[in-house]
């Protein structure tokens, strides 16, 4: 079925397409690797039901993440319907890779500096508004913007308690006394292993950005929260050089990746373990009796 979809959509596109194979790629989005009649290999991907504006925010993303010189695949179709990209390679887990990616993170979060937090319009995580509006105070952006704004979903509802929903609220608000203040920079927004490729030269690039301007944190905390293959320590490593990060910066990391344990509670019934991260997280912020 979703070779058919693709096929169809393509087709409708005016791409004439030779092939679709399947690919694995992403959770939200039916996606495949398509040989068009002119013989260009091409990825693409749509939804069964479109959402208006979703791809569009995806290739503005990519947009702004290549004029801050991340590699990213070339758009060449976007619609409601279907997204279609420039095929980007396998990653090689290599620690020149990763050395190279961490260079380029840093250039990304240190070029980019804004006054603000958020970003002209709403955009997409997954197949979820993410919610970009203007806040002046860090703090304030990343408890409403990209925590609690995740509380009234019925996911996250069933699966934390009253007492841990009071507790992640204790927690938001003591936030700028467990994190650092940091600027807001262009920020990929969703920046784990999947969403790292590389280009037919072997230079890193990327891809499913959620953009924003938000703290650098929130990339680095993704990365760090989810597996990794063991050339990738190299990256943080060489990030921290880069831009002076203090011995122990890692330890905020979980309070950060707080966003995207709410984000996947919401998102799924099989949450990856992140229900439990939560509650170990808030527990010290629970009322006591």
């Amino acid at each position: 079925m979703s070779t058919d979809l693709l096929l169809a959509r393509l087709s409708a596109a005016g791409l004439s397409p030779a092939a679709v194979r399947t690919a694995d790629e992403g959770f939200a989005a039916v996606s495949g690797f398509a040989t068009l009649a002119d013989g260009r290999e091409v990825f693409a991907k749509t939804l069964p039901e479109p959402a208006s504006g979703l791809f569009a925010s995806e290739a503005e993303g990519l947009g702004a993440l290549r004029g801050a010189a991340l590699g990213t695949p070339d758009v060449l179709h976007v619609s409601d319907e279907l997204l279609v990209l420039s095929l980007l390679a396998p990653r090689p887990d290599t620690t020149a890779f990763w050395e190279r990616l961490a260079g380029d993170v840093a250039s990304l979060h240190t070029s980019t500096t804004h006054e603000r937090f958020g970003w002209p319009h709403d955009g997409w995580l997954g197949a979820e508004r993410q919610d970009n509006a203007w806040h002046d105070d860090g703090f304030a952006f990343f408890a409403e913007c990209r925590v609690l704004r995740w509380l009234p979903e019925p996911r996250v509802q069933a699966k934390l308690e009253p007492v841990d929903q009071d507790a992640l609220e204790r927690l938001c608000a003591a936030l700028p006394q467990l994190l650092p203040v940091r600027p807001a920079c262009l920020t990929h927004g969703d920046f784990w292993m999947q969403n790292i490729l590389a280009t037919a030269a072997g230079l890193p690039a990327v891809i499913d950005p959620a953009v924003s301007y938000a703290w650098a944190d929130v990339d680095l905390a993704h990365l760090w929260s989810t597996p990794r293959p063991p050339a990738a320590e190299r990256f943080f490593a060489v990030y921290a050089e880069i831009t002076g990060e203090q011995p122990g910066w890692t330890d905020r990391l979980a309070y950060v990746q707080l966003r995207q344990h709410l984000a996947l509670m919401a998102m799924f019934d099989d949450d990856w373990g992140s229900t439990d991260a939560v509650r170990d997280l808030v527990r010290s912020f629970r009322r006591r009796p």
